[in-house]
Parts: C-alpha cells; sequence; structure tokens
C-alpha cells in the first residue's frame, strides 16, 4: 500500500518546498517510487504541466527530484494573487476565476473532495507520497475548513513533522508555540520536529534542541545545516528573489514588479559566468550601466504598469532606450511594452483600459479563454529551437508583430521594434533551452559559461539530498509515514 508523510512549517519560507525536493531526491535514489503533493498553495510561479494543467513551480521542481513529469494532481489548489485582496483560483490545473479572501474562506470545503481526489489518483502512482503543507498550522483562526495543514493531515491520516526556521530566529519559540495554540487532536497528528537552516556548528544548538522536545514532547529528527546552493534552485516565493551570485560583463536588469510570475525564467542566466542578474526592487532605480532590461511576468498586467509608473521605472526605462539599451518584455511584460492594455471584461481586476509603455507598436485584449500549453519554438533571430511554455490571458496584435520574435509551427509569436533592441514574447522557460542561450549570448558579444542547465539542478538536486542524509534521521522519517487513506 501507498504511504504518506507530511512536511509542514512553523511560518512562510522556512524552507518546507525545498525540504520536500531533497526528500523527494533521497526517496527516489533509494528506489522508493515517490511522488510529491501539496493540497493548496499559493504562488503566482507557475509551471504547466504534462496534461495541460498549472500548478506551483515549487511542485513542478519537486516532479523533477522524484523523477516524474508533473502533473495537475500534485498541486490540485493554485491560488494566484493579483490583489492584496483577492486571487484567480486554480483547480486541477484550471483557472475557475477570481475570488476575495473573505469569500476563498467559504469555498474551502468544497475543495476537499477536489484535494481527496488527487491526492488518490497520486498515491494509486507511488510508493510514498511527500506532502507539503502551507504555511503554518499555527494560523489556528483558519483552521475551520482548512484544506492545507491539519485539516489535510487528518482527515487522510498523515502524520506530521513540523519543520522550524532558525535562521530567521526565536525557533524554540517557534515550534513551541506552535505545540501551545494546537488542539490536542492536531498536536497528535504531529510526530517530530526538526530545525532547518543553521548556519554554524549545529552542536551549538543541542541545548535549544532538547528544550524543544522537553516542552513539546515531539521527538527531533535532525538539524540541517544552510544550504548555501538552494538559491540557485526554482523559488516558489517572490521573497526568495534575489540577485545572480554573477559578476560578469553582461549586465541583465529585471524590474520586480509586485504582482511578478514566473520569475524562474530568469535563474538559467542568473549561473552564466559573463552575466551580472540585478534584481531592481521597488524604490530604487534602474541602474544605468544596464545593456538589457527584462520587464518579466505579472498576475496583474495593468496593476503592474501603474506599480512601474509608480517607482518612477518607466522615465528611467526612456533613457535606457534613449542610450541604445535592449528590453525584453516577456507574457506580461510583454504586454506593457504596447500602447495599451485593456480589460474590457474585468478579468484581471476593475474593467478599463491602462496606457501601456509604448516601446512596441502592439496592443493588447484580456480575453476570457486563458492559454496554457507546452511548445518548440524556433527563435528566429538566432535559429535556435527552444522548448518553452505560454501560460497567458490576453491577445497581443500590432505591426510589430509582423517582426516576430519566434515561430511557433506555423504560427508567428511575439514582436520586435523596428531597431530590434525592443522585444516582446509570450514564451516562458526559454532561457533554459541550453542551445537557445549560448546562442543568444554570443549574440551579445558573451562567452556561454554553462553547457547543461537542466544538469546543473539535476547535480544541485543530488547535493541537497546528499546534505539531508547526513544531518537528518531519514530512515526514522520513512519509518513515520502511513498507509494512504481517501481524505474524509
Amino acid at each position: 500500500m501507498p504511504r504518506a508523510l507530511m512536511i509542514q512549517g512553523t511560518g512562510s519560507n522556512v524552507g518546507k518546498s525545498v525540504l520536500v525536493a531533497g526528500l523527494c531526491r533521497v526517496a527516489l535514489r533509494r528506489g522508493i517510487s515517490v511522488a510529491p503533493f501539496k493540497p493548496q498553495n499559493m504562488s503566482n510561479n507557475a509551471a504547466v504541466t504534462e496534461d495541460g494543467g498549472e500548478i506551483g513551480r515549487a511542485q513542478a521542481l519537486q516532479a523533477l527530484a522524484s523523477g516524474r513529469a508533473p502533473v495537475v494532481d500534485m498541486n490540485p489548489v493554485l491560488l494566484k494573487p493579483d490583489t492584496d485582496t483577492g486571487a484567480q483560483v486554480v483547480v486541477l490545473g484550471r483557472s475557475r476565476g477570481r475570488l476575495l479572501a473573505r469569500d476563498y474562506t467559504g469555498i474551502k470545503p468544497q475543495l476537499l473532495a477536489e484535494v481527496a481526489g488527487s491526492f488518490r489518483r497520486l498515491a494509486s502512482t507511488a510508493d510514498l507520497v511527500i506532502v507539503e503543507g502551507a504555511g503554518s498550522p499555527a494560523e489556528v483562526n483558519l483552521r475551520g475548513g482548512d484544506i492545507a495543514n491539519m485539516g489535510f493531515a487528518r482527515a487522510a491520516g498523515v502524520p506530521v513533522v513540523l519543520a522550524g526556521d532558525i535562521d530567521r530566529g526565536g525557533v524554540i519559540a517557534q515550534i513551541v508555540g506552535t505545540r501551545a495554540v494546537l488542539d490536542a487532536g492536531d498536536c497528535a497528528q504531529i510526530k517530530g520536529f526538526l530545525v532547518n537552516k543553521f548556519r554554524g556548528d549545529p552542536r551549538l544548538f543541542d541545548d535549544g534542541y532538547d528544550l524543544i522536545a522537553q516542552h513539546s514532547g515531539w521527538p527531533g529528527f535532525g538539524v540541517v545545516p544552510w544550504f548555501d546552493r538552494a538559491h540557485l534552485l526554482p523559488a516558489e516565493d517572490a521573497v526568495d528573489l534575489g540577485s545572480g551570485p554573477g559578476d560578469g560583463p553582461f549586465h541583465i536588469v529585471c524590474l520586480m514588479l509586485s504582482r511578478i510570475s514566473n520569475f524562474d525564467d530568469l535563474d538559467p542566466l542568473k549561473v552564466e559566468p559573463s552575466v551580472r542578474m540585478t534584481m531592481v526592487p521597488p524604490g530604487h532605480p534602474l541602474p544605468g550601466d544596464a545593456d538589457l532590461v527584462i520587464l518579466p511576468g505579472t498576475k496583474s498586467t495593468r496593476g503592474d504598469l501603474a506599480f512601474l509608473r509608480a517607482q518612477g521605472w518607466d522615465i528611467d526605462l526612456y533613457a535606457h532606450v534613449r542610450r541604445g539599451g535592449q528590453v525584453l518584455g516577456i507574457c506580461g511584460g510583454y504586454q506593457m511594452l504596447g500602447h495599451c492594455v485593456a480589460d474590457p471584461d474585468g478579468i484581471e481586476g476593475a474593467p478599463g483600459t491602462s496606457p501601456g509603455l509604448g516601446l512596441l507598436d502592439v496592443e493588447t485584449t484580456m480575453i476570457a479563454n486563458k492559454t496554457l500549453s507546452r511548445v518548440t519554438a524556433v527563435h528566429l533571430a538566432t535559429g535556435e529551437g527552444v522548448s518553452a511554455y505560454e501560460i497567458h490571458i490576453g491577445q497581443t496584435t500590432g505591426p510589430d508583430t509582423s517582426r516576430p520574435f519566434a515561430r511557433i509551427a506555423e504560427r508567428s509569436e511575439g514582436a520586435v521594434s523596428p531597431c530590434g533592441r525592443i522585444m516582446g514574447t509570450y514564451l516562458h522557460g526559454l532561457f533554459g533551452a541550453d542551445g537557445f542561450r549560448a546562442a543568444w549570448l554570443r549574440g551579445q558579444g558573451q562567452v556561454p559559461g554553462v553547457t547543461q542547465y537542466s544538469a546543473t539542478v539535476e547535480t544541485i538536486l543530488d547535493a541537497l539530498a546528499n546534505h539531508l542524509e547526513a544531518h537528518l534521521d531519514i530512515d526514522g522519517l520513512f519509518a513515520l509515514a502511513q498507509e494512504v487513506r481517501t481524505p474524509t
């Protein structure tokens, strides 16, 4: 019978996604058929699955760590925030519209059947399912109707290990405090804890580790030292975004929009030695020495156009173009480059039309049907093939589309300005194509240094697995896993 184990956290960004990816790779290397599962996720960094839907990017990485293709059952409920109070609700890979946070609370119990079906189907294909929680079970004000943490764990009978983050401080209070606010049934479902992101000598925390065990009544499964290469793996949360480690001569700048999405498009460039990648946060100007400015994807194109202007980035962009700099807009960033973005039906927010940046002679209209597809394209300037994906609403038309960025079969894709320095495309993941990335860098006068980005990710996943094997009681963790039952 398939078994399951759940990793929950004392808060967001404690490293749950990376821990689950590492544990999946450990299981795979031990010959265990393993699959990742996250009942409910909140992220604008999505991946297109083999079965034509979308899931959180973290679950796609965990699928890779498990040696599996990503499928929608790995993340049956995905929330994609487009405002501070609302989000697009994606169920089984397809959008079911927008809801305000207060309204979503009312439908969560109805989604348990969808979650249960996905969990049952996924478990039928594996010997072990490693489940990732969301946020923290200590948010007991959200416990009613919960499908993300203890609500799911108890309904499905899945044992839980609680992960705390010592890097942010207060890890003793994180774990013991979680124990203090949970009811007796939820506490009984938690079978142990682990401490993540320790910097320095873990032995210095021996007394703290013992205190957690004493005050919580839960056994510990280890202290995981800081894994420095985690930042080179695709991130789930925009809060994890940072500039690249390289200091190469070609300076690429990316704007950190308020609803930035699919930002892992940039990851392959960050590891190139000839590239210096700078992520520009709100309130900071564009560096004057930028060679290329990337406008990334966004969950709210019109909202982020207003956000961009509020930072003064539009003025910086125009100055960058006057200096001869290049601009690449990807998905929502492509839409921003045109003359206007119209949303007559209010698909992304309030109905209306917003003026674009006017750097491309195109315009965009939002439409209800969302494009979700994996594609093979040819980048016309280099002639290189690209395996990519499209995930967007909106149709973009105009004179500059007669100079397409790429071609998909007989279809033109994207647009390029007459000067060739302003480019827009709906293709995500294009820099992950090794041949294209190398040819593109050579076209910029640079020498590519990473021949296989996918191999780099695999190497990091193996290193992560080694790291967890060295510092966690893996045998004890896997022994916790219990037989799967359908959530009730």
